[in-house]
């Protein structure tokens, strides 16, 4: 057994794609492997779920425009909030 994995972010979380975010087929109204989200794109965790099968976090981040997308740890980062 895979030992699980606690998650590196947190729902509510600001984060940006680290890659384009191309289509994996789950989203029917888009071509496959088009790009959904450009490297660089600000989105907002919504919320964090659990591949059961790699036991690895996954991250549901709404990146606006009605846009949700399933995330791996290696495909974001976290944006660095600057007080003024």
């Amino acid at each position: 057994m895979i030992e699980p994995r606690l998650p590196k972010y947190r729902s509510g979380q600001r984060v940006k794609a680290a890659i384009d975010l191309l289509n994996d087929g789950s989203f029917p109204d888009a071509t496959a492997e088009e790009c959904l989200v450009s490297v660089g794109h600000i989105g907002e965790i919504v919320q964090v779920g659990r591949h059961t099968e790699a036991n690895l976090p996954i991250y549901m981040v709404d990146f606006g425009k009605q846009l949700v997308v399933g995330c791996l740890e290696a495909e974001i980062s976290a944006v660095q909030d600057i007080a003024q």
